[in-house]
């Protein structure tokens, strides 16, 4: 993570921050000390201020049989690429830290006497300045890194393998049903409301259990939060059953979808939709890692709209591992390090929402208005005003030929008028030959009285499925 420093009138203050996952590849570190300082500097030029100085921070627990000075290190190279590569734009480098098994190390104050060998253990939060930056860097103590990475990443338990057999399953049914342009809509929809259906399922059990968070992000920190959490997330996978879980996580594999879903974002939908998009990670096991790209990038964006921003971080980095390629994600995760506020976002997402509920309103309004009743549809108006049972297009035709115009001087009995009292119809003309023409409806495609209903309804539905 990498923190810009300015001064102004000699008072020091933060600006913008870089965070990225640390590759495991050390091939990858030189191109992404460079990419992660070239985001940082030229994003904060385009705010109008460029840097003074940056703190670059290297965050990352010991892996097993390794303690945390061997990881300190071990993150020597890449400390060094990153300070290499703030000067080759001119912003030095004037603190580099490695934070590890709560611990630091300074890769740039040589005296030990300063920073001993064995490293300076973190003091709580608020008790050193030190401690006051990391907080405010996005680096709160909420247990270690792996137990919060825990709540995001694949299971690796034996109901791994069920829900392997799931995903197969309903991959076979449902990818087809994708790819088809009539029925990609329709998956949408289905996709949608059972996503719904599981974050109502959510909200309801959190309710009924008393914990905090119903109706937004609830925070942690310390053990005590942490095992909270870890024990609300196992609540949250026994109310997803396999099929469920694999059907959102194919069905949000459609970017549609998914940018559908992303407008659960705040309020009431915030919390649930951030749950269920933890355990839709957490489902993505076996060769389905690349799915888990998609919830995510959702976890991510609605903790960041929910202004949790070290869960947004962690949560896009980890989408970016899954999938390197998926957009989303790297427009969140910039935007996200660049200090970009999510409201203008949010707007877009908001007005999106409410132009597809005023667009899907419209057809049925307009048929509202234009068609006759159910009840009026399955019957006749004859030119009198009278309604009847409904006849055959034949026999409507042959009492049309057997009836005569009105004999008086009214507006009724010009030629051409239409009739009070018709609905839909207008007079038969006259062919060459002095004959009435058969009546032609007035409009489109409702040329039989049966078939007029169904393509009319079929019409409306199609309008419907593909504003979805």
């Amino acid at each position: 993570m990498l923190a810009a420093l300015h001064d102004r009138d000699g008072r020091g203050r933060f600006g913008g921050r870089a965070r990225l996952g640390i590759p495991g590849n050390v091939e990858d570190w030189a191109s992404v000390a460079r990419q992660l300082t070239e985001g940082l500097v030229k994003g904060s030029e385009r705010r109008g201020a460029l840097p003074e100085s940056i703190v670059a921070f290297l965050c990352q627990d010991p892996k097993d049989g390794e303690s945390a000075r061997e990881v300190m290190e071990r993150l020597r190279p890449l400390a060094q690429l990153l300070r290499t590569a703030c000067g080759a734009l001119d912003v030095p480098v004037i603190e580099a830290l490695c934070i590890s098994d709560g611990r630091f190390w300074s890769y740039c104050c040589p005296s030990a006497q300063c920073c001993p060998s064995d490293g300076t253990p973190m003091g709580l939060p608020g008790t050193s300045v030190l401690a006051a930056a990391a907080t405010y860097a996005g680096l709160q103590i909420r247990g270690s890194l792996r137990e919060f990475r825990a709540r995001l990443i694949p299971w690796e338990t034996a109901a791994a393998l069920e829900q392997e057999s799931a995903l197969n399953a309903v991959s076979m049914a449902l990818i087809p049903r994708i790819l088809e342009d009539e029925s990609r809509t329709v998956v949408a929809t289905e996709t949608l409301d059972l996503a719904h259906r599981v974050m109502r399922r959510f909200a309801d059990a959190t309710s009924t259990a008393g914990a905090p968070g119903v109706s937004g992000v609830s925070a942690v920190s310390g053990a005590a939060g942490v095992s909270g959490a870890l024990a609300a997330d196992l609540r949250d996978d026994e109310l997803l059953p396999h099929d469920e879980a694999a059907t959102l996580i194919l069905g949000l594999q459609d970017r549609t979808t998914r940018d559908r879903a992303a407008e659960w974002m705040e309020g009431d939908e915030a919390g649930p939709a951030l749950r269920l998009w933890r355990a839709l990670a957490r489902r993505c096991v076996g060769p389905y890692g690349e799915h888990a790209a998609a919830p995510l990038t959702l976890a991510g964006w609605v903790a960041w709209s929910s202004g949790d921003e070290l869960e947004a971080r962690e949560a896009l980095a980890m989408a970016l591992g899954a999938d390197p390629g998926y957009l989303f994600a790297r427009l969140l995760h910039q935007a996200c390090n660049e200090g970009l506020d999510p409201e203008s976002i949010r707007r877009c997402l908001r007005k999106e929402r409410v132009d597809r509920a005023g667009a899907e309103m419209l057809p049925a309004s307009a048929a509202s208005v234009s068609s006759p009743s159910s009840e009026a549809s399955e019957s006749v108006v004859d030119a009198g005003g009278a309604s009847g049972p409904a006849s055959t297009p034949s026999t409507r035709v042959a009492s049309r030929r057997r009836r005569k115009p009105r004999s008086t001087g009214s507006a009724e009995s010009r030629p051409g008028s239409r009739p009070s009292g018709t609905a839909g119809t207008r007079r038969p003309r006259s062919t060459a030959d002095g004959s009435p023409a058969s009546e032609v409806p007035t409009r489109p495609g409702d040329g039989t009285g049966g078939g007029t209903r169904s393509r009319r309804g079929a019409g409306r539905h199609g309008t419907k499925q593909g504003e979805t």
